[in-house]
């Protein structure tokens, strides 16, 4: 079956964190931020916002922030994606509504699956265009200084970044799990740990071909998440940011 061109845009993804020293030109941002404002997002409420941030001592001070990530400073350009709930609460004030959804834990579940949602398609855009690109979820590790640095208002929260640029390395594609791990039919199936078996061997062989050290995704997993049990500050600034979410029963 001959796939079309959006499929094997989406199918042929890398994350690079080596960058030519090249510019990315303005017209491709603005596409890279229209594909993103063209996702879908709950009831319309459009609740994303994306930082640009082109600035060296910026990048620097992002790349410090987001665990010492080189990739992030020397990007030609990181975009920082935001869930906003602040245009919502101009939207109350301008007709006369209490704004309440703050208080809700929706609220967070909303933001972020739309910052997702529009993720993927900047993504989507930017690789048809020739460019490279890697998420940064280390935004998250200090969010109370990207929030200064970034002038956040209250309701607007940085859930992830992304780094744009023209690729500086070749990059063999990384394996994904079995489909049938993932996506399962009517109900979810918790007869999976065979699928991670094999796709642990998978994952040995192209760690062996970056030039990395060979372990089992199984461990990568493990212990990263041993070992982050809380990520971030992210419990402490949400309040800050206005996110009570004081409905949530504990």
């Amino acid at each position: 079956m001959n796939e079309n061109e959006v499929l094997n845009t989406l199918m042929n993804h890398r994350s690079y964190r080596k960058y030519a020293a090249k510019p990315v030109e303005p017209d491709k941002l603005r596409r890279i931020a229209e594909a993103a404002q063209a996702a879908p997002s709950w009831v319309n409420g459009q609740q994303m916002t994306i930082i640009f941030v082109h600035q060296e001592s910026h990048k620097e001070r992002l790349a410090a922030l987001s665990g010492n990530q080189r990739h992030v400073a020397e990007a030609p350009v990181f975009l920082v994606f935001c869930l906003d709930f602040y245009r919502t609460r101009l939207a109350c004030e301008l007709e006369g509504q209490p704004y309440e959804a703050a208080r809700d834990v929706d609220a967070l579940l909303v933001g972020a699956t739309d910052v997702g949602i529009a993720m993927g398609n900047a993504i989507a855009a930017a690789e048809s265009l020739g460019l490279g690109i890697i998420p940064i979820g280390g935004i998250r590790r200090n969010t109370a200084a990207v929030i200064e640095l970034l002038e956040l208002p209250e309701y607007v929260f940085p859930v992830a970044g992304l780094c744009v640029g023209y690729p500086g390395e070749e990059l063999p594609k990384k394996p994904r799990l079995p489909l049938e791990a993932v996506c399962h039919e009517e109900r979810y199936n918790r007869d999976t740990q065979g699928y991670i078996a094999e796709y642990n061997a998978a994952f040995r062989e192209y760690l062996k071909a970056v030039g990395q050290t060979e372990r089992d995704w199984s461990a990568v997993i493990a212990h990263f998440y041993s070992l982050n049990p809380q990520y971030g500050d992210a419990g402490q600034t949400l309040p800050r940011q206005g996110f009570t979410c004081d409905n949530l029963q504990k």
